[in-house]
């Protein structure tokens, strides 16, 4: 993991939307399959053709360790672009996590393996394996462009692309946005209601 990614790690999404400025916040409906789940790592993109997950074991196979598969499902929710045999594929490979702008199935086992999913829910339909899928090219998940090689943070609050010419700058303002939120609640919390009244005050000008 290189020293952006662990800085990931530790950062709250709320943050590093901040940083951002909430430019490139997926849709809240993307949510993770459990409130634990924390993700940081290098994007390796999927574009599926309406109902199809063939091209998901591809990106599997392509993926390196710390990866994550990024999934463009058009937000199909009648079709599974994964199951828990899929995902158990993955996690064996070493990839973190899957982002998918559409559904899985099996959710149970897949809770069962504690491995990070985020999508817009689940159904009980297997997906075609026709073919047509693209691996590793430009892709619109949860109305945001992602590029391979981007990087991907998602925890219980939501999911943010971070361009990878970006990812330095973003850390620096994210981690200096959290020093002064530290700041901020030392000055109001420093004596009871007394000081909240007076940062409030202080905020609203009077």
């Amino acid at each position: 993991m290189t020293k952006v990614e662990v800085s990931f790690q530790h950062l709250p999404t709320t943050a590093i939307s901040d940083a951002t400025g909430g430019h490139t916040n997926l849709r809240n409906e993307i949510r993770p399959l459990a409130d634990h789940f924390k993700i940081a790592g290098r994007a390796v993109t999927v574009r599926l053709p309406d109902g199809e997950n063939g091209a998901v074991l591809e990106a599997i196979r392509a993926a390196n360790e710390g990866d994550i598969l990024v999934i463009d499902a058009k937000g199909n929710t009648n079709r599974a672009v994964a199951g828990d045999f899929v995902i158990s594929l993955a996690k064996g490979m070493g990839i973190q996590g899957f982002v998918v702008d559409g559904v899985i199935r099996d959710i149970a086992a897949i809770r069962e393996l504690d491995f990070p999913v985020f999508a817009l829910g689940t159904t009980v339909a297997a997906g075609n394996k026709n073919g047509g899928g693209q691996v590793n090219i430009p892709i619109a998940v949860g109305g945001v462009t992602v590029r391979p090689g981007d990087y991907i943070i998602g925890d219980v609050d939501g999911v943010i692309v971070v361009p990878q010419q970006d990812a330095e700058r973003i850390v620096a303002a994210a981690e200096s946005k959290l020093e002064k939120d530290e700041a901020r609640a030392q000055e109001a919390y420093a004596n009871g209601k007394e000081s909240i009244i007076a940062y409030l005050d202080k905020v609203l000008g009077k």
